[in-house]
């Protein structure tokens, strides 16, 4: 029930992140879920792509320094405290959240949420239990 995460190191300068999204729109490839944490002199741009295999060889083709990493996509209710209920599940079972950043696609009463867990494995266990809806690669790009 995982989800293949995209980072990228880019330089913090102008036009590198127009440079990248270029690439992918030549490739025909859609970002679905996009963060950029920043320094002074580079980025690290995490995102979810509508084709990962295909997204990640036309960045490596053009010289981009490329990880992939297994994210959980959770469904957490779009209410107050909705967010609150995952996290204190997670802390109550002694699960760290390393990074987190959400996005929006046709989902009804929830947001979309990507977590980056300590222990992925223990996370799903956790989440799966309590009745939290997760998606998969394809549901997610599907929506």
């Amino acid at each position: 029930m995982y989800v293949k995460q995209v980072s990228v190191f880019l330089e913090n300068k102008k036009g590198s992140l127009t440079g990248l999204t270029r690439i992918l729109s030549d490739s025909g490839i859609d970002l679905i879920a996009l963060s950029i944490a920043d320094t002074e002199q580079y980025g690290i741009l995490r995102c979810i792509m509508t084709d990962t295999d295909k997204g990640v060889k036309a960045l490596k083709d053009a010289g981009y320094v490329v990880r992939l990493t297994d994210v959980v996509a959770v469904c957490v209710p779009d209410v107050p405290g909705g967010l609150n209920s995952v996290l204190e599940l997670l802390t109550d079972n002694d699960i760290s959240v390393e990074y987190v950043y959400s996005f929006v696609r046709s989902t009804g009463s929830h947001a979309l949420v990507i977590f980056h867990l300590s222990d992925i494995e223990k996370g799903l266990r956790v989440l799966t239990k309590r009745g939290v809806k997760l998606l998969d690669n394809d549901q997610v790009r599907s929506l």
